[in-house]
């Protein structure tokens, strides 16, 4: 049987960034792959940066992609030209820092590099994303708020953060611990299980209708196994 497409989002940085895009197809290859998938291409909004790098090194195609500043409705039409160029059936954002417009929103997954259920929801929305999250978590953890933290897997809405999530998945910091420190225990979490998440989202054991948060379903192991 084919393969789900899936197009991934990284930004990524000019120098660096793309680790878990990397993780995302190195897990996608092999005798017993934990995602099933044929990965069509991988975006960023740096067009020769480390996403880029990783890219060419992994055989994988790149797509140079800025969202338009010409409104939303420009923003969703480019959006959906790429799904329609590459023949992607899902997309995941995997460090991708623009707000998306336009897509499927059963379809579309992000990462979260925190727990966005945490403290009332303080490490998600608007200017919460990558190593600010991880300074306003250790700010937390230096206040005595928090002894952990953790990624937040969700389907994405035309609202930052708003999608319903399907996996929290925590580890535990200690304190003094820089914001760095608590990136990489954090990024090695989400490289143990987004490939696995992922799977089970585009095989449909995971699912959103799109519309009402209570349609979310999940796997019934969900209920007596943690992901942690």
């Amino acid at each position: 049987m084919p393969k789900p497409k899936l197009i991934i989002f990284a930004s990524g940085t000019k120098e660096g960034g793309g680790s878990g895009f990397e993780n995302l197809v190195l897990r996608s290859r092999g005798e017993n792959p934990d995602l099933v998938a044929d990965i069509v291409a991988v975006v960023s909004n740096h067009e020769q940066g480390g996403v880029r790098k990783r890219a060419d090194k992994l055989g994988v195609r790149f797509l140079h992609f800025k969202p338009s500043g010409d409104g939303p409705l420009a923003q969703a039409a480019a959006y959906q030209r790429l799904l329609r160029e590459t023949g992607a059936e899902w997309t995941a954002l995997s460090g991708w820092l623009k707000l998306v417009k336009g897509l499927d929103p059963k379809r579309t997954i992000n990462i979260h590099p925190a727990l966005l259920s945490q403290l009332g929801g303080r490490f998600g929305g608007p200017g919460m994303y990558g190593h600010h999250v991880h300074e306003a978590l250790k700010k937390a953890l230096d206040n005595n708020e928090v002894t952990e933290s953790g990624f937040t897997m969700h389907f994405v809405t035309d609202e930052y953060d708003k999608g319903p999530a399907f996996a929290e998945v925590r580890v535990l910091i200690r304190a003094g611990m820089s914001a760095d420190e608590i990136g990489k225990v954090v990024n090695t979490a989400e490289h143990q299980w987004q490939p696995k998440l992922t799977h089970m989202v585009i095989h449909k054991e995971i699912a959103w209708d799109g519309h009402n948060a209570s349609s979310l379903t999940l796997p019934a192991f969900y209920k007596c196994t943690p992901l942690q």
